[in-house]
């Protein structure tokens, strides 16, 4: 058995054991990269860990940092309930502010299962209310959470773009960006048609004196937390008691109940330099070219000095789970690189001899085993796979890395991913078992048809 096709089964055995087992993919991939590179490809530790991301390592640091000290503060709180009052007790429009709301966070620099397990519980909750398809509500949270996914200052985005980076690939942020938005976008509209979303509309607005969910009237208490093991399963609670009217909307303990106005959450100084930072962090990356990582562990060390008690915990709520996926799985993949792993098998995937077909085939991968494995550790693997493919001209590298972005994202509400087990943890008062099939079964649909349709518009076409 030759050298390659050890390090590429490793690499199953890899997915396999973080699938079935939970347990973290990137510890996996380190073990593996010691296992693959010391024995296999007689490599020292300093060429295993040549292939570090120390970059990507501070921009999953610093985004997730800076977000931990928003959620402990309470400005993710007010970023809710401030979306929340848009709706002016208009129901048709409360699945689309909450897609909205996530795809906002993620945008900005949460993880995505972060994002899910804060709006899937109010999500939930308000369908529960008002009548609402759970199933609707709950994979508008997830799309929107994707849709914001890959903005260039995301965890996401960082991420592909900094591999498109390090592999001297053509690439194209806002080009990406845009394939998930818009591809999320149309998924959403089509989810609402078909879900009720004409129902509500011809409801219109609910009473005022209905509004207790919408912070006017009524009082009460709410709380959803969950969370995600990062490897591809995910776990969730939520839970609500209410007072004289039910609560839907998550208010934090330190937070009352809003007084006179009954907004549930008023904008405090740190709240206030939290916003700002965060608007300051978009326009430092977008508008001056700095570095996304370095530029949020200093707001984030900004915030923590001036408001040390609410940035205690911040640090301890870094997404670690993630950075070590992240830096696990593409150290193992510069291992293979360094053993020539990636040009035998992009080599073989070219062989196909017709590369349409081998750029199909790529999508399905990255959807079928993303449906039960991580998102970032699939896309972290798949595209320097592709890139010797890519090398070869006859497929556009912006459309293809695209496309397999999309792919491996756009399944993530499938019940046995993160965000598709926070979805069925956070919903209240539903036939868990009939929503796991209801999951399951849209899952099931999405990973057969998404990658066909991102490949005939975006592979296709020859983009980039």
């Amino acid at each position: 058995m030759s050298p390659e096709l050890i390090s590429i089964l490793v690499l199953v055995v890899v997915f396999v054991i973080a699938t079935t087992r939970s347990v973290n993919m990137g510890a996996l991939a380190f073990a593996a990269a010691f296992g693959v590179g010391t024995l296999v490809a007689d490599l020292d530790a300093d060429g295993i860990f040549a292939g570090f991301p120390g970059d990507l390592f501070v921009v999953l640091v610093g985004v997730t940092y800076l977000f931990a000290i928003a959620r402990a503060n309470g400005t993710t709180d007010w970023l809710v309930h401030a979306a929340v009052r848009l709706v002016r007790g208009r129901v048709a429009l409360i699945p689309w502010v909450m897609f909205a709301l996530t795809g906002a966070l993620t945008a900005i620099g949460a993880v995505s299962p972060a994002a899910v397990a804060i709006v899937a519980p109010i999500a939930l909750s308000f369908a529960t209310r008002y009548s609402i398809s759970p199933l609707l509500m709950g994979t508008m949270v997830v799309h929107g959470a994707q849709a914001g996914g890959f903005s260039p200052i995301s965890i996401y985005g960082s991420i592909v773009n900094g591999i498109v980076e390090r592999e001297k690939l053509p690439g194209s942020e806002v080009g990406l960006f845009l394939a998930s938005l818009v591809a999320n976008l149309l998924i959403a509209a089509v989810l609402f048609a078909l879900l009720g979303g004409r129902k509500l509309w011809a409801r219109g607005a609910v009473p005022p004196e209905d509004g207790g969910a919408l912070g006017k009237g009524g009082t009460g208490t709410g709380a959803g937390t969950g969370k995600g093991t990062g490897t591809g399963t995910g776990t969730g609670t939520s839970a609500g008691t209410g007072g004289t009217a039910p609560a839907a909307v998550a208010v934090r303990p330190d937070q009352g109940t809003g007084g006179a106005e009954g907004t549930g959450v008023r904008l405090t100084p740190a709240r206030v330099a939290t916003l700002v930072a965060l608007v300051a962090l978009v326009v430092a990356v977008l508008g001056f070219d700095l570095d996304a990582g370095l530029t949020a562990v200093t707001l984030a060390v900004v915030l923590s000095t001036a408001w040390p008690d609410d940035s205690r915990r911040a640090v301890g709520e870094i997404a670690w789970s993630t950075v070590l996926l992240i830096c696990g799985v593409l150290t193992y993949v510069g291992v293979l690189e360094e053993m020539g792993t990636i040009t035998w098998a992009g080599e073989g995937v070219g062989g196909i001899g017709v590369p349409l077909l081998a750029a199909a085939l790529l999508c399905y991968i990255g959807a079928i085993v993303s449906a039960f494995a991580s998102s970032v550790g699939i896309m972290g693997a798949l595209i320097p796979l592709a890139v010797p493919f890519l090398a070869q001209g006859e497929i556009g590298a912006v459309g293809m890395i695209a496309a397999l972005a999309v792919s491996a994202t756009v399944v993530d509400v499938s019940p046995f991913s993160t965000n598709g087990a926070l979805v069925l943890a956070a919903a209240p008062d539903v036939d868990r078992d009939r929503f796991f099939r209801q999951l399951m079964i849209y899952g099931g649909i999405v990973v057969a048809a998404v990658p066909a349709l991102a490949w005939l518009v975006l592979v296709v076409p020859g983009f980039g």
